[in-house]
């Protein structure tokens, strides 16, 4: 055992060698800083309007996105007793591994020029949007992968993560900045397929963590849910640049994960023999108020819109902790270790959905001057309300089929 150990630490950390020596030279050989945030001239080649969008972003949201990927996705890992510490710290492992990859990845794509990868704040903060998804997927593998395993996974999945973004957002025009597709819905069943393949059928992680619940555990959830509620409105409006929007994404995110949290409150006397929630199960139900406004968010849901579905989905999230996922594990074969099918996967789906409907919405009567923000081909008027809705809900079994297709390979 101790060689065994031994040899697993040099495995690692030669593996972790070869990966960063391959992210410098890719660096070296393709990436500079865009013009469009520094202060000289522009080249006429490069399309500069994203100039002051990228000044935009400054601080406050490169760092509310940045504490949302360290702190409150490490948290979430850290409450189970058995894997916490050593998950939290291969979180942070993950992040630091797959936004060098996603800059890379999206360059290509995005920010491809002239032989160059020119990156900004804008390339930073959408390379923490893929990294998400790779931390919601080890959600759903957790105990099962060892750090070399989730480092392969990291690798396969920012790179489908990117080609699904991709298809969605620039070939078929999807609205949707606060990710409930590309990050939550991708993330789960890319995540949950990959535990499908490596089902093991005598080892019910998740049942076993549930049993031991300590008050240390408690500690990380209370934290964790903490950050959740002060920086993820952030995190849904990074990407919303324009200000008109980005106090829609903010406040239906913020009613979304209130009323989300009572449910919660309602459901789990009843569903469990306790008499207030414990704060694993209040963190699961931020987590799924706020995936559920990823697409809707910047939309016009009005107030009580958001307080509607974020109550929906903290109900539907509560009630598939206690039914569906034993039917997972029993049925299926999948073991949902983190639950993200509840608090990603579903809310993403619902999230989506509700896109889809408030997209039939979208005129200018209802939008005004947000209409072209938000909705920029149906303002220009080669898009009608109607094809922008059918294509915003073609993007679900886009994703889905993407996700289950590139979790099958990994696993």
């Amino acid at each position: 055992m101790p060689e065994h150990t031994a040899a697993f630490r040099l495995r690692l950390s030669g593996l972790c060698f070869l990966l960063q020596i391959l992210n410098i030279l890719l660096f070296a050989v393709f990436v500079r800083y865009s013009p469009e945030s520094s202060p000289g001239q522009c080249p006429p080649q490069l399309n500069c309007s994203r100039r002051n969008q990228d000044s935009g972003f400054q601080q406050p949201h490169f760092r509310d996105v940045h504490i949302q990927m360290l702190l409150s996705f490490g948290l979430l890992v850290a409450f189970l007793s058995r894997y916490g510490p050593g998950s939290a710290a291969v979180s942070i492992l993950i992040t630091a591994f797959a936004i060098q990859w996603a800059v890379l990845i999206q360059g290509f794509f995005y920010f491809f020029l002239n032989g160059k990868i020119y990156v900004g704040a804008q390339s930073m903060v959408s390379a923490d949007f893929c990294t998400a998804a790779v931390l919601i997927s080890t959600g759903a593998v957790l105990g099962r992968v060892n750090p070399i395993q989730i480092l392969l996974l990291a690798l396969l999945e920012v790179t489908l993560c990117t080609l699904n973004e991709y298809i969605l957002l620039s070939l078929m025009g999807v609205s949707d900045s606060g990710r409930s597709l590309t990050v939550h819905t991708f993330g789960a069943y890319f995540g949950l397929m990959v535990s499908r393949v490596l089902y093991q059928p005598h080892k019910d992680k998740r049942k076993k963590e549930e049993q031991q619940h300590t008050h240390q555990t408690d500690v990380f959830a209370v934290v964790g849910t903490i950050y959740l509620w002060i920086f993820w409105p952030s995190f849904i409006s990074a990407t919303t640049v324009h200000d008109n929007a980005k106090d829609w994404a903010m406040l239906n995110t913020y009613f979304s994960l209130v009323a989300s949290t009572v449910a919660t409150f309602i459901l789990s006397p009843v569903l469990y023999e306790e008499s207030t929630p414990r704060m694993v199960q209040i963190q699961d139900a931020t987590l799924a108020g706020m995936a559920v406004m990823g697409m809707a968010g910047e939309m016009l849901v009005t107030p009580f819109g958001a307080l509607i579905a974020g109550f929906l989905v903290g109900l539907i999230s509560s009630l598939g902790f206690r039914f569906f996922t034993p039917v997972l594990h029993s049925r299926l074969k999948i073991q949902d270790t983190c639950g993200v099918h509840n608090i990603h996967g579903l809310p993403g789906i619902l999230g989506a959905l509700l896109g889809t409907l408030l997209t039939l919405m979208a005129t200018a009567d209802t939008y005004g001057d947000r209409l072209e923000f938000v909705f920029p081909l149906v303002a220009q008027g080669s898009r009608t309300v109607t094809d922008q809705a059918l294509i915003q809900l073609g993007a679900l079994p886009v994703t889905l089929l993407l996700a289950t297709l590139g979790g099958y390979f990994t696993g």
